[in-house]
């Protein structure tokens, strides 16, 4: 299976190729009468999510026939038919019938489709035309408009975008409810906006913005099941995704935690859409640049990836992998308590000093010499979270890095300026192996093995 274009998601790649074994035997034929074609070659081409593949090749074309033929059925889905200049011509349908032919033009591709053999694609022709038909209608209104003045061109366009758009509108009502309960119907539905009817009035005497907010938010994704493969092989599903979790709701990490519970809670254990869409937020979380935002790739990788509900997806050695990042991002979390920290107050620099601390050279030296004092050393030590204060400011630092030098006198005259106005405390942590006397604090137990 050759890909279109670079993935973007590589662990899906896994997953779908997973699902490809389990397809009927009966095999597909797709034969395509192209009038006037002059490629040698075309391909058959499969959307998945927001990649595409291809999964035949017609080298032998005679007379503009094309056709792709295998023992084995072909994944339901949407398909495009692509040129050897990688020109896309039109999508279509692979269902249950996985054998038909259609007939075009080259001179009016989507203008002269036909086909026998497949209901699905007969609709969905038949709306494509339409589209296309009023598509060309506004080009000639457009030229049209060319040869009025300014404002007049302004005006007629204006009233005719209006009038083809009521047009499309009324169509698009009339035939949804026509092939409701079909496949083309789920496809078409995954790119209509649902929008209200009857919208309340604001304070202000404007249509209510935020009730229509809420109801584009709320159907967003009527229609749409969850459980079903196929949607996963449409140009429509990833874009809706993608816009829902980017533009539609609030883009703060508990929010958007909650509506991917809500999402994979719709789609099937472990099915093609459960397992894509878990692979989808794992990378897209894990990758963002936003602050804040890696709670929701912690979230994800806790309740779905080391829970062990994603072994389709990642492999045992990734899920350990993931498992030791996320331990350690958890803590660096925005509300995450931080790590106590335990430390020596210089102002028993000079009994540490005694104990041989200053000539000790390699950690296990170290660790020996703790444990051996370890009962002098204990009263000694001070803790974060022994500072009392409503603002606790933690300073790392070295008396002997050159920026410290400069920016430690700026923060200690700030300081100076809250004093009295915050309750404020600092500790200051001096990242230094060996500390002198009069250094503010020296850290010992960092260092224990």
């Amino acid at each position: 299976m050759q890909k279109i274009k670079k993935s973007i998601i590589t662990v899906c790649v896994f997953v779908f190729t997973g699902h490809l074994s389990l397809t009927a035997q009966d095999g597909y034929d797709i034969k395509i009468n192209f009038k006037a074609n002059v490629d040698t070659c075309v391909y058959l081409v499969k959307y998945i999510f927001d990649q595409q593949y291809i999964v035949d090749t017609c080298k032998n074309i005679k007379n503009g026939v094309v056709q792709f033929k295998g023992k084995t059925n072909l994944d339901k889905g949407v398909y495009t038919l692509v040129s050897q200049d990688k020109v896309i011509y039109y999508d279509l349908f692979v269902n249950d019938a996985q054998k038909f032919v259609i007939s075009c033009d080259r001179n009016d591709i989507v203008g002269t489709l036909k086909v026998t053999g497949s209901k699905d694609n007969e609709q969905f022709f038949e709306y494509i035309k339409f589209i296309t038909a009023k598509n060309n209608e506004f080009g000639k209104y457009r030229e049209e408009s060319k040869k009025k003045s300014k404002e007049d061109s302004a005006k007629f366009l204006t009233q005719k975008l209006t009038q083809l758009n009521e047009d499309v509108k009324k169509f698009d009502a009339d035939f949804m409810a026509k092939i409701k309960g079909s496949y083309v119907y789920d496809v078409l539905n995954l790119k209509s906006e649902k929008e209200p009817n009857d919208i309340p009035l604001a304070s202000n005497g404007r249509p209510d913005s935020v009730y229509q907010y809420y109801y584009l938010k709320n159907h967003f994704f009527d229609g749409v099941d969850f459980t079903d493969d196929r949607i996963i092989r449409t140009p429509f599903f990833d874009d809706r995704v993608k816009r829902y979790f980017e533009s539609v709701i609030v883009q703060h990490p508990d929010t958007i935690i909650k509506e991917i519970d809500i999402i994979l809670g719709k789609s099937k254990p472990d099915g093609l859409v459960y397992n894509l869409l878990l692979g989808y937020f794992t990378y897209k979380y894990e990758q963002s640049k936003v602050m804040g935002f890696d709670k929701i790739f912690v979230h994800v990788s806790d309740k779905y990836i080391i829970s062990g509900k994603a072994k389709q997806v990642y492999s045992e050695e990734t899920t350990q992998k993931i498992k030791e990042r996320v331990d350690i991002m958890r803590n660096l979390l925005l509300e995450a308590k931080v790590p106590e920290l335990f430390m020596i107050d210089t102002t028993y620099g000079k009994q540490v000093i005694k104990m041989g601390f200053d000539t000790t050279k390699t950690a296990e030296s170290i660790t020996q010499l703790y444990y051996k004092n370890v009962d002098k050393l204990t009263p000694m030590f001070q803790t974060l979270y022994m500072v009392k204060a409503k603002f606790t400011v933690l300073v790392f630092w070295s008396v002997d890095c050159g920026h410290c030098q400069t920016e430690i006198p700026k923060l200690n005259e700030e300081l100076k300026a809250l004093n009295g106005k915050i309750d404020y405390k600092v500790m200051a942590v001096i990242q230094k192996k060996i500390m002198k006397l009069g250094e503010s604090l020296l850290l010992i137990k960092n260092w224990i093995l």
